[in-house]
């Protein structure tokens, strides 16, 4: 039996990809254990929503997205959302390592919408999509349930 795909985020990966034009990456030596054991499978939702890079900073208030001068890329994460899932299915994923506290991958904390720095329980768009179709989503503080 093959290696198993993974859905990783893209910024993890040291693409600089996040709003800010930035990237979080994990270090190649967890990098070099991930693709030891797993087939990664990069995505950035909020690039394939259509948003660019830099891009101004949003938050999740409730069922909307909303960046911080007021415009709403509700539309645009859900986009990425769909593109995320779709290739999970297209890969048979099950799994996936996402970008802890994003308005669009974060998994069980994420910014409360008020561009505080306050974390409130509650998952990211695509994290949300994802775990509704039985795909489990871990962040990079989760990484050693990976390895």
């Amino acid at each position: 039996m093959g290696k198993q795909h993974l859905l990783i985020s893209l910024c993890l990966l040291g693409e600089p990809c996040r709003y800010d034009g930035k990237s979080v990456p994990m270090g190649g030596e967890v990098i070099e254990r991930l693709k030891e054991k797993y087939i990664l499978v990069p995505v950035c939702p909020e690039q394939e929503g259509g948003l660019p890079t830099p891009r101004i900073p949003a938050e999740r208030k409730g069922e909307r997205i909303v960046r911080r001068d007021g415009g709403d890329v509700t539309a645009e994460y859900a986009k990425g959302a769909e593109t995320a899932l779709s290739l999970c299915r297209k890969h048979n994923i099950s799994i996936a390592l996402m970008k802890a506290k994003s308005p669009s991958c974060g998994a069980g904390l994420i910014y409360d919408g008020t561009f505080s720095g306050t974390l409130t329980a509650g998952d990211g768009v695509t994290a949300a999509l994802l775990s509704k179709n039985g795909i489990k989503v871990y962040t990079e503080n989760e990484i050693n349930a990976l390895l």
